[in-house]
């Protein structure tokens, strides 16, 4: 099979991202948001927060993991971020899901996505941190402007959203910590979130 025939195979199966929904709606509450969208919107969110980003971030390197890390969810499913019994065995199901789905490349580029997906999931580069930052403040942002809907669906308190967003922002610059502490204090004050 020629390098071409594969990489079209993996750009017709990555297609399948669109058919995956993840527990946010839009911000319009009409209808839940696919991770294509939330993928786009994320590289989006990069472009526009460039200037919050460590020096010498590399931007393009971070739009590249924030493009491919939910890829494996074709196969793996989303697993909602408060969904404790979904992480039991997350981890496992998106390992055999990315060797599946990138699998389908070349070497070369199976591994160059494997290792972005790792560098993600790991969070400790530059370009990683900053990345699972903006994959944090997304899903905030739609609840907030959706008045929590999916928040109150799932009776999601406070200190679920800081114990699992947190330790994110606290790596992040002082500018976006104090705008997404205040937008949760304020989901709480507005109803929209369980104190």
């Amino acid at each position: 099979m020629k390098e071409i025939d594969r990489q079209m195979d993996f750009i017709l199966e990555i297609d399948k991202l669109k058919n995956v929904f993840r527990q946010s709606l839009i911000s319009d509450g009409s209808r839940h948001e696919n991770d294509a969208e939330h993928s786009w919107h994320l590289c989006m969110i990069a472009i526009i927060f460039e200037d919050y980003a460590d020096n010498d971030t590399d931007i393009l390197k971070c739009i590249k993991m924030m493009l491919i890390h939910d890829i494996v969810e074709i196969y793996a499913g989303d697993t909602y971020l408060y969904d404790e019994d979904g992480y039991n065995d997350k981890e496992q199901r998106e390992k055999n899901a990315a060797e599946k789905i990138y699998g389908i490349l070349g070497e070369k580029q199976k591994n160059m996505f494997i290792d972005l997906w790792n560098e993600f999931d790991e969070g400790k580069t530059k370009e990683a941190v900053f990345a699972n930052i903006l994959d944090r403040i997304e899903p905030i942002m739609l609840n907030y402007i959706t008045k929590g809907k999916m928040w109150l669906k799932h009776g999601i308190h406070k200190k679920q959203v800081i114990d699992k967003s947190w330790r994110v922002f606290e790596l992040a610059h002082p500018d976006i910590s104090e705008y997404m502490m205040r937008i949760v204090d304020e989901s709480v004050e507005k109803g929209y979130l369980l104190p």
